[in-house]
């Protein structure tokens, strides 16, 4: 099998996971089979190589950037990608913007693949994942992967694709979803006990950097929403998400003594008036002998998709398999069952979303390779 030229690869979004996708492709042994070509941020373009001729690195790349890039728009990307003397390459869409996933029709019927860790394309409208799906393989021969949506660096995605791919009927998918709620309701619901405030966990988490800025945006479960949404796509027979994720039943967080709180300033201040809504839900699961974990269900049959919490027994690999801020997901199929399979590790961070996504530009790789 002969060797092909470089793949050429424009990267947008530089944010911590954008930083360490670039870090991984500049350095072996994937810098020998993607050709960094261009990178930007919300603001400025680079084309590489800078006109100053000094290799960009992931140390020195923002006062580079800051020096030489120019505005951009994402259809000039696509042009340089779809000219490039070294052919169509790569875009990966390292944003948290919508603008850029709208664009993913337009970027595959271009014939420019497409990589991201970006779940707004995938979990948006139907019509948008029709959309993509239209102008994407095997309709087209353009590619489109986004392992790292649904689990960072996990085999989420491929595994659920093998599953269905071969035949196997899915039966139920459960989960924690995220790396953040799966540290809070590790700290706040553990199976020895403990009485700690639900807002002391949440106040450690921020400080942390486990939740955004404003710790609503994880307790609304959106982002689990958006998961699940790109997951029961893919299965056989689920219900249509006219809306994407906003049309999963999503249990919020965010305690009805709250519900009033204007801004995160008045939320975070007024935190602690939901411990005593948190406190019963943990004494009742307690009770019962459970702890509470917020997860994400799939239930083909029944036609549900739904984030909630739920109660789980002390012996539940929930309850006792989760460490710090891991995800697990669980498939119960019928090849898989009684004992389902279990996928569990890092859910969230930076290297292994960035894994996620290179590992994808590999599979990209020696599809391309197959074909040279």
């Amino acid at each position: 099998m002969s060797p092909i030229a470089p793949v050429p690869v424009a990267l947008i979004g530089l944010g911590g996971v954008g930083k360490a996708i670039l870090s991984q492709l500049l350095t072996p042994p994937l810098a020998s089979k993607f050709n960094v070509v261009l990178i930007a941020n919300s603001r400025l373009a680079l084309s590489l190589p800078a006109a100053t001729g000094e290799a960009v690195t992931a140390a020195n790349f923002l006062p580079t950037l800051e020096a030489q890039g120019k505005p951009y728009d994402v259809p000039s990307i696509v042009k340089l990608l779809a000219s490039h003397a070294d052919g169509k390459g790569v875009l990966i869409d390292s944003t948290g913007s919508d603008d850029v996933p709208a664009q993913y029709p337009a970027i595959l019927a271009a014939g420019v693949h497409v990589v991201t860790p970006n779940k707004k394309g995938l979990s948006g409208t139907q019509q948008l994942y029709s959309d993509i799906q239209a102008a994407s393989f095997p309709n087209t021969r353009s590619l489109l992967y986004g392992e790292s949506t649904v689990g960072a660096g996990l085999p989420i995605l491929s595994t659920l694709k093998d599953l269905v791919g071969t035949g196997d009927e899915i039966v139920k998918i459960e989960g924690v979803f995220s790396g953040t709620l799966s540290y809070i309701f590790n700290e706040y619901s553990k199976v020895e006990g403990g009485d700690v405030k639900f807002s002391d966990v949440v106040l450690i988490a921020k400080d942390k950097g486990y939740t955004e800025p404003d710790p609503r945006d994880d307790l609304s479960g959106t982002d689990v929403a958006r998961k699940l949404t790109i997951l029961s796509r893919l299965i056989p027979g689920t219900p249509v998400l006219a809306e994407g994720c906003f049309s999963v039943p999503t249990q919020s967080l965010v305690p009805p003594v709250l519900e009033n709180a204007s801004t995160k300033d008045e939320y975070l201040q007024r935190l602690a008036e939901g411990d005593e809504y948190f406190a019963a839900l943990r004494e009742e699961a307690r009770k019962e002998g459970k702890v509470v974990r917020y997860v994400g269900v799939i239930d083909p049959k029944a036609g549900k998709v739904e984030c909630k919490l739920g109660k789980y027994d002390f012996d539940h690999p929930f309850a006792t398999a989760l460490k710090g801020s891991d995800n697990i997901i669980s498939f119960t199929t019928k090849r898989y069952s009684p004992q389902p399979l279990l996928v569990q590790g890092a859910g969230a961070g930076a290297d292994v979303t960035a894994m996620g996504c290179t590992s994808d530009l590999l599979r990209i790789y020696e599809r391309l390779r197959t074909v040279a």
